[in-house]
């Protein structure tokens, strides 16, 4: 922290502001004082220039395509860690030793399963509900059965909420899927990694014995890291935002899961692969593509350009390899969709239209693809997106807790409505 202030004259009344300096990344001017000093607040929709918080977990560069954890790059992290190594990352602040990662998987593996009346609770749901809604209603519902981890005030409590929503959502997920495709549920198995682990819950059943795919394992454990935290987002900031009135952690990752299922938000990746397929074949591109450029048509090219990232998207990169991997795995490596999803990619990446705009591939563009290829209908694309970003709201929930200076969410408004005026009686208007 510097001793620059920035000056601001209202009505001819000079104030001046601390600007405040962060590890990397552009300084902020601290306006917490404004109102105080002019009797102005400050207007700034969708908060795209307002910090909300201070954070040590996570550093976007949009215009360098730059995304860390901790201070360590994602591409590092998902070629070399494995998920619950990120985990232990996000919550701890640190990669964990050997010894370290050893008892923390094993405090992970030996929390998977939910108590046996959740059962129940997912029969309430009609057999037709969307998978996103039984997971915003199931984690809310945790709170009922996990008494001895509500109260935010005790820090063993926290970790151990914190540790059971990381274990337990895998198998809430999966117990989901379950329930819509209209197949049992199936326990989680202590010897399994935490992602062949989700893999058999969703996909094995009681007539055979399943066999876990170590590429498509990998992939999956990929796909979590890739979507673990994102900054300050808009579920994430909605977890934020529910915590610090104080609600319980299971109450304030369900209202994150809520938000996430907006398609501006999560469902991304399944609007991503539905124009995929509506486009179908590589000849068709170059119509998309005009339509794409012409502003009066509504067609939109989905995974493309991103609300941060001006720059090719780093998780990309990865999701692309990743995709290759699941198709060549699964027998799908001629998969039309990726075709024409190379060839789009190929077209976006040397069309000036595209590089002006800075419409590069994003994370959502070729996860669809891959997830689809590993067996899930598109209506748990944005579960899956729940699941792995658990973790980011659970590391951001507890920094926001143990954070001295963070006070309830409490934005302000520029009120346009009518002025005060006086009551009419009934009988008396016109």
């Amino acid at each position: 922290m510097g001793d620059t202030k920035a000056n601001l004259t209202v009505d001819g009344k000079a104030s001046d502001f601390k600007i405040l300096d962060g590890s990397i990344g552009p300084s902020v001017v601290d306006i917490s004082t404004l109102y105080k000093e002019t009797g102005m607040f400050t207007y700034d929709p969708g908060f795209t220039s307002t910090a909300s918080c201070e954070s040590k977990i996570t550093y976007i560069d949009g215009d360098e395509g730059v995304l860390l954890h901790r201070g360590y790059p994602i591409e590092q992290l998902a070629e070399k860690g494995d998920f619950l190594e990120v985990c232990y990352l996000l919550l701890y602040g640190e990669l964990p030793t050997a010894a370290q990662k050893k008892d923390f998987d094993y405090r992970v593996t030996h929390h998977t399963m939910v108590h046996e009346q959740m059962n129940r609770f997912f029969t309430g749901y009609r057999r037709d509900a969307h998978p996103m809604a039984v997971m915003v209603g199931t984690v809310g519902a945790l709170s009922a059965f996990y008494h001895d981890s509500t109260d935010i005030t005790d820090p063993h409590q926290r970790m151990v909420a914190s540790l059971r929503m990381i274990a337990k959502m895998p198998t809430i997920a999966a117990m989901a899927y379950k329930y819509h495709v209209g197949q049992p549920f199936v326990y989680p198995k202590n010897d399994l990694d935490y992602a062949s682990n989700f893999l058999r819950m969703c996909f094995a059943v009681p007539c055979e014995e399943y066999k876990v795919n170590l590429v498509l394992s990998r992939a999956m454990d990929r796909i979590f890291i890739l979507h673990a935290d994102h900054e300050q987002n808009a579920s994430t900031s909605t977890v934020r935002l529910a915590g610090s009135s104080g609600a319980n952690p299971f109450a304030c990752i369900a209202a994150g899961i809520a938000c996430l299922w907006g398609p501006a938000h999560g469902g991304a990746n399944e609007a991503a692969l539905n124009m995929l397929m509506e486009i179908g074949s590589v000849d068709r591109i170059p119509e998309y593509i005009e339509r794409a450029k012409d502003k009066n048509d509504p067609f939109r090219l989905m995974g493309f350009g991103h609300r941060v990232y001006k720059n090719y998207d780093p998780r990309a990169k990865i999701m692309q390899k990743t995709m290759y991997e699941v198709l060549e795995a699964t027998g799908h490596a001629d998969d039309p969709l990726m075709q024409v999803a190379l060839e789009l990619e190929k077209i976006a990446l040397n069309d000036p239209y595209f590089i002006e705009k800075k419409l590069y591939p994003n994370v959502d563009f070729y996860s669809g693809i891959t997830l689809r290829a590993l067996g899930f209908p598109t209506t748990m694309f944005t579960v899956l997106f729940a699941l792995a970003r658990t973790v980011g709201w659970i590391a951001q929930w507890n920094e926001m807790i143990e954070d001295p200076s963070q006070r309830i969410g409490r934005p302000r408004q520029l009120y346009t409505g009518a002025p005060q005026r006086d009551y009419v009686p009934l009988g008396n208007r016109s």
